[in-house]
């Protein structure tokens, strides 16, 4: 009897890394690039942050600027299914990299209450 229940455990766990090597997800899904992005972002920088753009990159990528609630101040993020890289962030060079390969349309600098007019 437990050789049976050890073998079916091994069993399940050897489909399981299988189907997770050929890409397979488990759990819930976003439904779109764009609430990939909020989720993203709000792990990020919490959850008074708010995603004010966003546009569709290159695969499964988004590219676009978030920001807190109440504060002017927007930051640029490539988000993509396993990783969100922000403007502000240290590797720079890395950022420019991924904003390149994935959204090379997207170079406009973010708004700020500078650019604004009124």
């Amino acid at each position: 009897m437990i050789a049976v229940l050890v073998a079916a455990v091994l069993a399940l766990g050897g489909l399981s890394l299988y189907a997770l090597t050929q890409g397979a997800r488990f759990g819930q899904r976003q439904a779109t690039a764009a609430d990939r992005a909020l989720a993203q972002v709000r792990e990020q920088m919490g959850s008074q942050a708010e995603v004010r753009h966003v546009e569709a990159g290159r695969g499964r990528a988004a590219c676009g600027y978030a920001g807190l609630k109440g504060r002017k101040a927007a930051v640029a993020f490539v988000s993509r299914p396993n990783r969100i890289l922000m403007s502000d962030d240290p590797l720079t060079g890395e950022f420019a990299a991924l904003k390149s390969r994935y959204c090379p349309g997207f170079d406009a600098p973010a708004p700020s209450a500078a650019s604004r007019k009124g």
